[in-house]
């Protein structure tokens, strides 16, 4: 994936933080996904892929525009998300 500019709300920012996760991860995990995909039940991409510091987690965004993604949570998936 290109570089992207990244849109935070503090309510994206306090869900993250809630999941022991930071700005950070979520923008490594966004911009280096293992893979892609569209959630179910709210059609959002969801970025799945290893942070800097080894967790592996899923950050669902959307893309506001060509470069600009807006993170909305990221949390550590169980086994079967």
């Amino acid at each position: 994936m290109p570089w992207l500019d990244f849109f935070w709300t503090n309510n994206a920012i306090e869900k993250i933080s809630q999941h022991g996760l930071t700005v950070e991860d979520v923008e490594f995990v966004i911009q280096n996904p293992s893979y892609i995909r569209r959630s179910r039940s709210s059609e959002r991409q969801i970025a799945f892929g290893y942070s800097e510091s080894g967790d592996w987690i899923a950050c669902p965004f959307d893309l506001i525009d060509e470069v600009t993604a807006m993170p909305v949570t990221a949390f550590r998936p169980t086994k079967g998300e």
